[in-house]
């Protein structure tokens, strides 16, 4: 494992299911970093050409909608789909990794993050998507993007509650 990422794949936090975390997309990548990288969303594939335009990450907090109060670390991959403009071809995935130790090494990044990409062509307004699974076969490694649900916390803490509820002391659903 190299230097750039090996302090963000540390530790793979737990995150939703049906969803990566950057520390887990990163470790993931990192098994194929001699492999080309391609995001796949909306039914395609990200043109060959695309740029990562910026990684952010941030610190937010805030109320949800039964007034709890929420706390939370997120990190947002701008993705611009664009033709490529020269005969470089699609990004290979040991340049990806890069960009993302080299942020990782400038700026706080937390591995246990939210990841969120924000995929736009430049005319259409920024999607949100979340990563939800890397294929590694053949020798293009596709990143899935599904899109970013918006979610109720107070709902899914019930939900959460419920299920465990219904789990016997072996762990079994009744």
């Amino acid at each position: 494992m190299t230097l750039e990422v090996q302090n963000v794949v540390s530790a793979i936090p737990a995150v939703p299911v049906g969803e990566l975390s950057a520390a887990a997309l990163l470790a993931q990548l990192e098994a194929h970093r001699g492999q080309r990288l391609l995001f796949s969303y909306g039914g395609r594939d990200i043109s060959p050409g695309y740029h990562v335009t910026e990684v952010k990450t941030g610190a937010f907090q805030a109320l949800d909608c039964g007034a709890n109060f929420e706390s939370w670390h997120e990190t947002f991959i701008q993705l611009w789909d664009v033709p490529p403009e020269d005969d470089r071809g699609i990004m290979p995935v040991a340049k990806f990794l890069a960009i993302v130790g080299k942020v990782a090494q400038a700026v706080a990044f937390d591995p246990a993050a939210r990841l969120t990409f924000e995929v736009s062509d430049g005319s259409n307004a920024m999607a949100l998507y979340r990563a939800s699974a890397v294929d590694g076969t053949g020798d293009v490694v596709r990143v899935a993007l599904t899109q970013r649900p918006a979610n109720c916390k107070p709902r899914d803490r019930w939900l959460e509650q419920q299920a465990g509820a219904k789990r016997s002391c072996c762990g079994r659903a009744n």
